[in-house]
């Protein structure tokens, strides 16, 4: 059954943007900086670290430029931040980041509440942004949002999924990142979504997942796709997370949990998932709340059994 599951998975850390985002908590740039350093010192080596959006916006992130100008940046980790237009490419770019993304949905209404655009002017949008930073020496990353549903129109139909994939594709971003924004997938829509995009010409290594654990299914999911040959999983460390214009929609799915189930199948991570562990611990503290993450509370509760410290 898991013959075909890759040796190696790359983890895409999207807590200290996608997490942090939706936290009535709003933690100071030097814990935002001490968590982004943690998780490439426990082996992160792709990390989301802010968004460039207009701190009217998303309050949570209006430090965006000082945390992204203090991070101290290892060599072969890739520091991204999210972007939504050209003025917030200029502020990426002043901040010195090599990688982009680009944010939209599959669905009409969720791009009219999330960026006030419709598909057709948030493609318009983007391609500009693409274009430039392209032009300027960036990768530019692909987010499509509400891939397994919206919670304004429900179910997505698949060709709408596929149009938007294709288009962040060709206007030049390096893979796509597949979100199920609502937590409503399941494995069997995971294969139909990836089959379709695959016999629709997009390489495996365009692609990667993204999913909400709002109704328990986030590992199935992530299990099917790696069978499918997917290599790039989206996570957020503690289990944070949540979309401001997706209501009902929770945390992302737990970077330690993920890690623990990848190891335990035999799939390397270069993650070091005691240091992990302990991150999300303190920021818990932090966030003054539980956090979602299963293995987080597994491993606080052996600590209180055995009398080990929790960090």
């Amino acid at each position: 059954m898991f013959g075909s599951l890759p040796a190696e998975v790359s983890i895409y850390e999207v807590g200290p943007r996608d997490g942090l985002q939706n936290e009535a908590t709003i933690l100071s740039a030097d814990r935002k900086i001490e968590m982004i350093e943690g998780l490439v010192d426990a082996g992160i080596k792709r990390i989301e670290v802010t968004s460039f959006v207009n701190p009217r916006w998303i309050p949570a992130l209006a430090d965006h430029m000082e945390v992204a100008t203090r991070i101290r940046r290892k060599p072969g980790v890739t520091y991204s931040a999210l972007v939504p237009n050209l003025r917030g490419l200029d502020a990426a770019s002043r901040a010195g980041m090599q990688e982009i993304a680009v944010f939209m949905a599959a669905s009409q209404t969720h791009n009219r509440k999330n960026i006030n655009k419709t598909t057709e002017e948030a493609l318009a949008t983007y391609r500009e942004v693409v274009t430039e930073a392209r032009a300027r020496g960036m990768t530019v990353r692909g987010y499509v949002s509400t891939v397994y549903g919206c919670p304004y129109e429900g179910e997505v139909p698949f060709e709408q999924v596929l149009r938007v994939g294709k288009s962040l594709l060709d206007m030049g971003c390096y893979e796509l990142s597949l979100g199920d924004t609502i937590g409503v997938g399941t494995p069997r829509q995971v294969e139909y979504i990836l089959d379709g995009l695959l016999h629709a010409g997009i390489r495996l290594d365009q692609l990667a997942v993204h999913f909400h654990d709002t109704r328990g299914t986030a590992l199935a999911n992530i299990t099917v796709a790696l069978q499918l040959g997917i290599r790039t999983v989206d996570s957020a460390i503690g289990g944070l997370g949540g979309c401001p214009y997706a209501p009902g929609a929770s945390g992302n799915v737990s970077t330690e949990d993920v890690v623990y189930m990848l190891h335990g199948m035999g799939c390397r991570t270069g993650i070091d998932l005691d240091r992990l562990v302990a991150i999300s611990a303190r920021l818990g503290g932090h966030l003054a709340r539980e956090l979602p993450s299963k293995y987080l509370k597994a491993h606080l509760g052996h600590c209180a059994r055995v009398g080990k410290p929790l960090v």
